[in-house]
C-alpha cells in the first residue's frame, strides 16, 4: 500500500454546501484533478443540483462554476495508506483541517458526503456548528446503483444554495 494525499481545497468565502470526498482515486491524482475518472458520476450528479452541464467543461470551468454556485469540494482524507481506489482499503488516514476550512465559509449552511466513507471519517470533524449534513450515495463506479437512482440525493444540495 502506497500513501495517497488529497488536493487543495476549491472554496470560495460564500460556499453554501461543501461537498466532501474520502480521498481521490488513481485516475483522479495521476491527472491532479477531482473526479478525474471518466465513469466517476460526480459532474454528471452535479450538473443539475447548479443548473449547468458540467460534464461539456473544461476541468477549470467546471471549477469556477461550482464556486459560482456557491459549491465547495474537497476530501476528509488528507493523507492515507490505500491500494487502487476503493475507499475500503484506506488504512492510517489523517483528516484534512476541515475546523479551519469551516471557519473560512461563514455563509456554509451543508456539509454533503460523497459516499459512506467520506461521511464516517468526517462526520466527528464538524462538530457543533449547526450545519446541515447530507449523505450522498456514491458517485464513484464502484458504488454501482445507476446515476437516476442517485441523481434525488444529490439534488438535495440545491436547497441550500439559494
Amino acid at each position: 500500500m502506497t500513501v495517497k494525499s488529497s488536493f487543495s481545497p476549491v472554496a470560495s468565502p460564500d460556499a453554501r454546501v461543501l461537498v466532501l470526498g474520502s480521498l481521490p482515486g488513481e485516475r483522479s491524482l495521476a491527472e491532479q484533478r477531482y473526479y478525474a475518472h471518466p465513469q466517476n458520476q460526480f459532474w454528471a450528479l452535479m450538473s443539475p443540483v447548479v443548473g449547468r452541464d458540467l460534464s461539456t467543461l473544461d476541468y477549470e470551468d467546471r471549477l469556477a462554476a461550482l464556486q459560482a454556485a456557491r459549491v465547495a469540494l474537497w476530501d476528509v482524507v488528507a493523507t492515507a495508506r490505500r491500494t487502487g481506489s476503493t475507499d475500503a482499503t484506506i488504512r492510517d488516514a489523517a483528516a484534512n483541517d476541515l475546523p479551519t476550512l469551516l471557519g473560512r465559509l461563514p455563509e456554509l449552511r451543508a456539509v454533503a458526503f460523497n459516499g459512506g466513507k467520506a461521511l464516517s471519517l468526517g462526520r466527528a470533524l464538524l462538530g457543533d456548528r449547526g450545519l446541515a449534513v447530507i449523505a450522498l450515495p456514491s458517485s464513484s463506479p464502484l458504488h454501482t446503483i445507476g446515476r437516476e437512482a442517485k441523481q434525488p440525493a444529490w439534488n438535495a444540495i440545491a436547497a441550500y444554495l439559494d
